[in-house]
């Protein structure tokens, strides 16, 4: 046998392995984009879960109050965001549809804290970003300085309650995902959550700042509206593209906890139960 035949023969046998290789790594790729998926659909579809059990609360702490025309808009404005955010959620077929309706419900959640701070005479609440630690908890009160497993120290977001326990040196009452057969806080489910952590944070200004040093953090070089593709090739890039008016909240959170704009201007609103 030539050596030009075995040399031939060698390099069919690189390019049959090289190729093979490539299959099995494409096949592990669609694998963990199937299984990101199914996560952060489970996590968003118990995000829009969670909201609609507390309209109900709201319902019921209203019941016999007489509603001025702004809790009457602000509450409309609510149960708008809920049907909003059912109606996106049935509609996820990839991770990033996920911002959107995380965006409708941070702006739901605001809506609700304006109707409690109207419904008991107190002054509109700040429009802060949601609790870094569960955005189920609403709207944070104030900044505290946290440091992830590794990372480096900077100030998060936080609820009254969560900042009480981080002042305290407890852990914070995290909103916690299943990744194999382990529950960790959501920022460390990998960048197949980023779009989850996005909707919700994006449009404060606090995405690379937040989940620096974090498993989400990875998907984020510079956070600039973007996020990368990591539940597809963990390299490139992929635009998070326009979400949509989630409910002309728009605005720039600072540094001091200020944010300027926002504001509903939400239909009447009826009164009574509605449906879930």
């Amino acid at each position: 046998m030539s050596l030009l035949l075995i040399a031939l023969i060698l390099l069919v046998a690189v390019v049959v392995v090289s190729a093979s290789n490539r299959r099995k790594l494409e096949q592990q790729r669609r694998e963990v984009a199937t299984a990101e998926l199914a996560g952060v659909k489970r996590l968003m579809d118990e995000d829009v879960t969670q909201f609609g059990e507390e309209l109900q609360e709201l319902d019921i702490e209203l019941t016999g109050q007489a509603l001025d025309e702004g809790t009457r808009q602000d509450y409309q404005r609510a149960l708008d965001d809920y049907e909003a955010a059912k109606e996106s959620a049935a509609a996820v077929t990839a991770p990033d549809h996920v911002t959107h309706v995380s965006e409708i419900l941070e702006d739901g959640r605001y809506a609700v804290a304006c109707v409690r701070a109207r419904a008991a005479g107190e002054p509109l609440p700040q429009r802060r970003p949601p609790c870094f630690f569960n955005p189920q908890h609403g709207p944070s009160v104030r900044d505290v300085p946290w440091r992830p497993a590794g990372g480096a120290v900077r100030d998060v977001p936080a609820c009254e309650l969560d900042a009480e326990r981080v002042d305290q040196g407890a852990e914070p009452d995290s909103r916690k995902v299943m990744v194999g057969a382990q529950r960790v806080p959501y920022w460390q489910a990998g960048p197949g959550y980023a779009p989850y952590g996005a909707g919700y944070f994006a449009s404060f200004g606090l995405m690379e700042m937040m989940f620096m040093g974090t498993m989400m953090g990875m998907a984020f070089g510079g956070f600039d509206g973007s996020y990368s593709d990591g539940y597809q090739d963990g390299q490139d890039s992929g635009d998070s593209g326009d979400s949509g008016d989630s409910g002309d909240a728009g605005g720039d959170y600072s540094a001091d906890g200020g944010y300027d704009g926002g504001g509903f201007d939400g239909g009447g609103f009826d009164g009574g139960g509605f449906d879930f």
